[in-house]
């Protein structure tokens, strides 16, 4: 495995705590080993860590690198390309309605320089589960009644932790991306969690923070509730059960 700059990455087991995320190596791995159920993963996600496998036969990899590649929702950035199809309306946009879908084909979709896929069977039976317990949720583009791009993620507080995103049609998973944004714009979030740079990300206004900066951000966004449930828009609010007051510290996997 990966080196860090001070420590061997770390062994995680069932009884351990993560590691202090301050501690991944230069590429931010952390730690390795673990299953991924939903304590778990919540876990992870509090402390600024999200799994990210090698493959099928590789035990798990957790990561928490520096910079993190974040969205502000008040800094989104809408091409004028983008404008022209959103005025057009061909999309329809809903949530949380075909998130087992939305994941199988993001681990599906050929990608330009990517042999394979990073999302096993085994993380999309945990995200289904965290769909299930109301904390994983999907943004999704519909044409005629059929699913044409979308994108999956996390919601913990007032932050939303993105995973992936697919299309099967031009623009599809940047109009759901744009209108998840928008809502959780409405939704008074903090931040969108986009991991690691990407070009096409930054122009739509996500930028690098400093790890150290991200994880106060989560400190912060942690002691607002969490729109738990089934996700339907601003307009209409959203289904489930508020938690309040998580908290980065302390959590156990």
């Amino acid at each position: 495995m990966a080196q860090s700059r001070s420590s061997p990455v770390q062994r995680f087991t069932n009884r351990m705590l993560f590691p202090d995320p301050r501690q991944a190596d230069a590429d931010g791995l952390l730690a390795y080993g673990g299953e991924l159920h939903p304590q778990r993963l919540l876990a992870a996600y509090a402390q600024g860590i999200f799994p990210w496998p090698g493959g099928e036969d590789w035990p798990m990899l957790w990561y928490s690198p520096d910079p993190r590649m974040v969205l502000v929702p008040t800094d989104l950035h809408i091409s004028h390309s983008l404008r022209k199809t959103l005025k057009k309306g061909p999309l329809e946009v809903r949530f949380d309605t075909a998130f087992a879908l939305v994941i199988q084909a993001c681990a599906t979709v050929p990608r330009p320089q990517q042999p394979g896929t990073w999302i096993t069977a085994e993380m999309i039976e945990a995200y289904c589960r965290l769909h299930e317990l109301g904390f994983a949720h999907s943004a999704e583009a519909w044409v005629d009644g059929e699913l044409v791009g979308g994108l999956y993620g996390v919601s913990l507080g007032a932050a939303f932790f993105g995973e992936s995103m697919f299309a099967w049609c031009p623009d599809a998973s940047k109009v759901a991306f744009v209108s998840l944004v928008q809502t959780l714009h409405a939704w008074h979030f903090h931040f969108v969690d986009c991991q690691t740079y990407s070009a096409h990300l930054a122009r739509f206004g996500a930028v690098l923070w400093r790890r150290e900066w991200f994880l106060q951000a989560i400190t912060k966004t942690l002691l607002e509730p969490t729109r738990r449930g089934k996700w339907q828009g601003p307009d209409v609010g959203s289904d489930g059960e508020a938690l309040v007051n998580l908290s980065a510290r302390g959590k156990r996997a």
